[in-house]
């Protein structure tokens, strides 16, 4: 295992290039690249992981790239430099660590806002609806994060951390709609803090 902790068969590559126009075929190709947690290179030029799905996914973008009268590669290669794997795990660790803190950037708001509604007293089956609402994109989300975080550093480890104190205040949230509304026995208040 080198240092920076990347210990797998290489990198695999989509090397591509699309005509000018449509702009259409290069904005989905990038949106692919980006939703599989790959990570731009240079211009036309994507990495992942040394995986055989990783393999066979830059394939099926080789094949979009083609159908849409563009060049395209998909390779298997190992970094040649002494440093290039450090680089690339920087990159895609860089990558995450910005979608980590927008998560956490929006679950503080989900926090704040429980905290708010409960100053305000505001117990309504409606509000509650509306932050279970948001709890959930924001798990869907960290899952979505996690699929394609390949090098987990401590941002993980904090997001899932920051999750349960979400999940939490909800829950503290949900008991005072259910008494509010009479729908949950009398239970003692919960004295857990979000901590």
């Amino acid at each position: 295992m080198s240092d920076d902790g990347y210990d797998a068969p290489g990198w695999v590559l989509l090397l591509a290039q699309l005509p000018a126009s449509p702009s259409s075929p290069r904005v989905t190709l990038w949106r692919r690249a980006k939703a599989a947690g790959a990570v731009g290179l240079q211009n036309g030029a994507w990495v992942l992981p040394g995986t055989d799905d990783n393999l066979e996914f830059f394939r099926i973008l080789a094949d979009y790239v083609r159908g849409h009268d563009g060049t395209a590669h998909a390779l298997s290669v190992r970094a040649v430099e002494d440093e290039g794997d450090a680089e690339i795990v920087a990159r895609f660790q860089s990558e995450r660590a910005k979608e980590f803190a927008e998560l956490h950037e929006r679950g503080l708001a989900l926090i704040f806002e429980l905290d708010r509604e409960t100053a305000k007293v505001n117990f309504t089956f409606a509000e509650l609806e509306e932050n279970e609402q948001v709890m959930d994109r924001l798990t869907s989300w960290l899952d979505k994060i996690a699929a394609r975080d390949f090098f987990p550093d401590a941002h993980a480890k904090a997001a899932a951390h920051l999750l349960d104190r979400c999940r939490r205040a909800l829950e503290r949230f949900t008991t005072s709609v259910y008494r509010a509304e009479g729908v949950a026995p009398d239970l003692p208040p919960d004295t857990e803090t979000d901590g």
